[in-house]
């Protein structure tokens, strides 16, 4: 019986293990930010501070539609959690207004 040949590296297979374990890394930190960003809105709106809730509302789609453009978070995912957080503060801003 013939001898075997050294089992030969796959390179891409090694490669795209990196750059998986990269995209991983980077993903990760953009979806901590989103939810760092929204457990302020709700700090905020649980204190009724409006300048707060505009501010990091606007900073919050911002980072989602970034997410989105990144292929981070699907659309209908951005979208429901935009919604989410906009109706939260607007509950917050009417709520001032009247």
């Amino acid at each position: 019986m013939p001898a075997k040949a050294a089992k030969k590296k796959n390179l891409s297979t090694l490669k795209r293990g990196r750059q998986a374990a990269e995209r991983n890394l980077r993903n990760a930190s953009i979806r901590s930010k989103i939810k760092t960003l929204s457990k302020k809105i709700e700090e905020a709106a649980g204190e009724k501070n409006q300048e707060q809730v505009k501010k990091f509302l606007r900073e919050t789609i911002r980072t989602v539609d970034s997410a989105v453009s990144k292929g981070v978070l699907h659309k209908n995912t951005a979208s429901r959690k935009i919604s989410r957080l906009s109706r939260l503060a607007n509950t917050v801003l009417k709520a001032a207004a009247v």
